[in-house]
């Protein structure tokens, strides 16, 4: 039998980011930049809070926190 986690939530996501000290500079429509002073590149989240993460979307925000951390 295979088990299977369910995705997160964007709205998990982003609180994991501003957790990590990164800051929410905006973004158009359902957009957000998020940008922290040791990370070079801002991580990008789209979609709706409630929404279902994707699976790109949770590498990018886990490696910019781990960047954050260096």
């Amino acid at each position: 039998m295979i088990l299977c986690s369910m995705p997160r939530k964007i709205k998990q996501l982003i609180k994991e980011l501003e957790k990590a000290g990164f800051i929410n500079r905006g973004g158009n429509g359902s957009h957000r930049n998020f940008v922290h002073p040791k990370v070079p590149k801002p991580v990008t989240i789209s979609g709706k809070i409630g929404t279902d993460a994707l699976h790109y979307q949770e590498q990018d925000v886990q490696k910019a926190i781990e960047e954050s951390k260096k």
